[in-house]
């Protein structure tokens, strides 16, 4: 498979079975999701050939696969928020009765039937609008198995979902396998990918360098397949180093009944990481600290000195910067290129007289490529063309331009590889050395646990805990997020 000339998958071979998961799994921009979407219909191969049952297909589309029993379920649901569940599992395909009528009563009741198929506790009537990722995803599952899908390929659909909507979406996987689906399994997150899969094939560089089960390898030779070198052992954060004067002070701070009293600070060159359950209200504090929302009381101070934030601009003006946690609809501009996205948080500075420099922001986001080892053709291809890791990490470039003094990260590395992720965790010891005070929000437990020099616990709207360094364990920090400890800060 070719993208304007350049190979982006070589002579990939793979096999799924029905009654079996089969891991797929790779770095970033290895081929894996281009893998799915070949196989799903959204792309046409240039080379080789897809058989379905023993025939070999051309697939058009994702229509004409779906109708050959093949359906892709992606990372973020595609669904019509303004419908309701019935009406999204048989969008375009309505029963009628008598002059071509929706027959709505019908429709609601076999979407019921298909959800309870999957051991589902959803409302067809409900709006999709309001339904959590996980339940979205089980709407996009139903659709599929309305067509008597046959072959599921789940391209990184647990990246947003809790622990226990991960356990949730496994049991109905396993139950999908057991009736005879087969069921492609693409994720970074290796710990799912051994406890789901049945088989696992590892691509790298847009080849296949091995196929393995996993009672038969461990993950750290998975690792080296997928990056071809040994990744170093991350470090607990080092907690020696002399830290600067204060930089982020939170005093006070309160949003109504979504989260209230919320006070922390952070010094230069120290990496806080933030803890908590999802709804605990961590991605509330952030967007209020950067003016995207308005805090109702408390204050925010930079650099000792009270700092009035109505909104982004000003936030930026003051030494803010956000890197959000859904790339895709906060953070970036997914048909414009990946130079015009990097620079867009600096626009005004590389302008004269209403023109833009288009040399000067094509050598800084080349600059930024590089820094941040960002996997593509050309700083001119649509960002939307990039894999998930590299997306972030054009959003982490665009911020970094900015030469902030405090940076907050929501999910830094949600949707990236083992490679990508080591390689970001690296670059914010760097920041941190470089001076920078760094707020780090993050549901990976271990990523806290490894990057945070101090680590703040938040439950349903409260900060109720902070770590000093070397006190946290996974355990406590669970236990103070789940409110199973009295201790508060």
């Amino acid at each position: 498979m070719a993208f304007a000339g350049v190979e982006v998958l070589k002579g990939v071979d793979i096999d799924l079975l029905p009654g079996e998961v089969h891991g797929l799994i790779g770095e970033n921009g290895a081929g894996k999701s281009t893998l799915g979407k070949l196989i799903a219909g959204v792309y046409r191969p240039t080379a080789g050939t897809i058989s379905i049952e023993g025939t070999p297909r051309m697939l058009g589309s994702p229509r004409q696969a779906m109708e050959l029993g093949v359906a892709l379920i992606h990372q973020e649901p595609l669904t019509f928020p303004d419908l309701d569940v019935a009406e999204n599992i048989f969008v375009g395909r309505q029963p009628t009765k008598g002059l071509r009528r929706v027959d709505w009563k019908s429709m609601s009741s076999r979407a019921g039937e298909l959800l309870n198929s999957l051991g589902v506790n959803l409302d067809p009537k409900a709006k999709v609008r309001g339904l959590s990722v996980a339940d979205q995803q089980m709407v996009e599952l139903a659709a599929a198995l309305s067509q008597n899908a046959k072959v599921l390929i789940l391209d990184e659909t647990t990246a947003s979902l809790t622990p226990k909507e991960v356990a949730e979406l496994f049991v109905i996987v396993r139950r999908l396998r057991d009736r005879g689906c087969a069921i492609a399994f693409v994720s970074h997150r290796l710990d799912e990918v051994f406890e789901i899969c049945d088989r696992i094939t590892v691509l790298r560089d847009g080849e296949k360098v091995g196929e393995r089960t996993p009672k038969e390898c461990a993950v750290p030779e998975i690792i080296r397949m997928m990056v071809g070198r040994e990744l170093a052992a991350e470090k607990h954060a080092d907690t020696g180093g002399a830290k600067g004067e204060t930089m982020l002070e939170v005093d006070g701070l309160c949003h109504g009944k979504i989260f209230s009293d919320v006070s922390f600070s952070i010094r230069k060159g120290e990496i806080v990481g933030m803890a908590g359950l999802v709804g605990a209200g961590r991605t509330d504090v952030a967007r209020a600290i950067f003016g995207i929302t308005q805090a109702t009381s408390g204050c925010v101070r930079i650099g000792g000195v009270t700092a009035k934030i109505g909104n982004p601009r000003e936030a930026m003006a003051q030494g803010l910067a956000l890197v959000p946690e859904d790339r895709q609809h906060h953070g970036l501009l997914m048909p414009v290129s990946i130079c015009d996205n990097a620079c867009l948080a600096i626009l005004r500075s590389l302008s004269k007289a209403g023109w833009v420099n288009r040399r000067a922001i094509s050598a800084r986001s080349t600059d930024y490529v590089g820094k941040l080892r960002i996997a593509l053709r050309d700083v001119s291809q649509p960002v939307r063309d990039l894999s998930g890791g590299n997306q972030q990490k054009v959003v982490l470039s665009k911020w970094l331009m900015t030469e902030p003094k405090v940076l907050i990260l929501d999910e830094p590395t949600r949707g990236v590889d083992v490679g990508a992720k080591a390689e970001v965790h690296r670059l914010m010891r760097e920041l941190a050395d470089a001076g920078l005070a760094i707020l780090m929000i993050s549901s990976d437990l271990q990523e806290v646990m490894t990057v945070s020099e101090r680590i703040l616990v938040m439950r349903e709207g409260r900060l109720v805990r902070s770590f000093e360094p070397g006190q946290a364990t996974q355990e406590t920090v669970m236990l103070a997020a789940t409110g199973q400890e009295a201790h508060a800060v």
